[in-house]
């Protein structure tokens, strides 16, 4: 591996760590995530085909390890009811920390796949391409579950209900 590609891998370790911490709202969980997609980058930098930019190619990476975690977790019996969620950093006022805190469960309450859309759209700043390719879905997707996301987490903060605007077409 060259010295180039080395850099480019320890320079995504900042924004896999943000992406991370999103996904589980656990420190040791997205911890160890960034760990696993490191190792994983790491040991199969040789199947990277350089067809994109290699923080694409991470962000893939940790989000499938991230998907299959959950589905192994979904097949595992259940260990705590999921209402504690772990502390979020000081902030200046209380009332900040609280509108943090209320944000981190409503993301948290999102399913996956929106949350994940969510995050890379609004947090990381990628582009509809970027994530539709570290998803493996297409851009319109994309799009749909960032409108769903957003919705629904602007519904859960402002404590109204989430309404389905799904209709039938025949």
């Amino acid at each position: 591996m060259r010295a180039q590609d080395e850099a480019d891998i320890v320079a995504c370790i900042p924004s896999l760590r943000r992406y991370a911490r999103g996904l589980t709202s656990d420190r040791e969980r997205a911890d160890d995530l960034v760990q696993d997609t490191l190792e994983r980058a790491w040991g199969r930098f040789a199947l990277w085909q350089r067809r994109g930019e290699v923080r694409a190619w991470m962000f893939g990476i940790m989000h499938n390890l991230f998907i299959d975690r959950l589905r192994t977790q979904r097949s595992a019996p259940e260990q705590s009811a999921g209402d504690e969620l772990a502390e979020s950093p000081a902030r200046a006022t209380q009332s900040d920390r609280l509108e943090v805190r209320d944000l981190d469960r409503a993301l948290q309450r999102l399913p996956p796949e929106q949350r994940a859309v969510l995050l890379l759209v609004g947090v990381e700043e990628m582009s509809y391409q970027q994530v539709a390719g570290v998803l493996g879905v297409p851009m319109g997707t994309v799009m749909s579950r960032l409108s769903r996301a957003r919705e629904r987490l602007r519904a859960e903060l402002e404590g109204r209900e989430v309404t389905c605007k799904l209709q039938s077409v025949k």
